[in-house]
């Protein structure tokens, strides 16, 4: 699990760096698909990344407002602010959660629809899915999308 999240951490810190040779205009401007524009997608990555997360938790989930967020370096502090709780709770993630229940809050029947180990595979796969867009986005501006590939990021270190 640790090393999907790792990877999708990776790839953003990676888009990050190509967003900055983008206008401000270019990441606000609204993008067919996604929800939005690109740096309100990289908000609504991080948003429910932390969401989801703390739903598990059974934390409370207060959401932000992307208009407090109009920056690249806006974004990325909402990440660095959000980031040590969510890799508190992967880097403690063990085999015994992956079963767990996860029962929504607002089910009034508190019946598991879902484990523990398919909401964070959802999580992994919905950063992917959005960067998946992001390139689409790249090339649109006639730029090189950032690398989508696993292989090369040292993310398991062979003995």
């Amino acid at each position: 699990m640790e090393t999907f999240f790792r990877y999708n951490w990776i790839v953003r810190e990676q888009w990050y760096a190509w967003c900055e040779d983008i206008p401000l205009e270019e990441l606000l401007r609204p993008r067919t698909g996604g929800v939005g524009s690109i740096l309100q997608t990289f908000f609504h990555i991080i948003d429910v990344e932390w969401s989801w997360l703390q739903l598990l938790q059974g934390k409370p989930d207060d959401p932000e407002d992307f208009e407090d967020y109009k920056s690249l370096e806006a974004v990325r502090q909402y990440d660095r602010k959000l980031r040590p709780d969510v890799e508190a709770f992967v880097v403690a993630w063990d085999a015994s959660m992956e079963k767990k229940a996860y029962i929504p809050p607002e089910s009034k029947d508190k019946v598991a629809q879902e484990s523990w180990g398919e909401v964070m595979r959802h999580v992994i796969a919905h950063e992917i899915h959005h960067m998946g867009q992001l390139s689409v986005w790249a090339r649109e501006l006639n730029k090189k999308p950032v690398s989508a590939n696993v292989i090369g990021k040292g993310l398991i270190i062979p003995d």
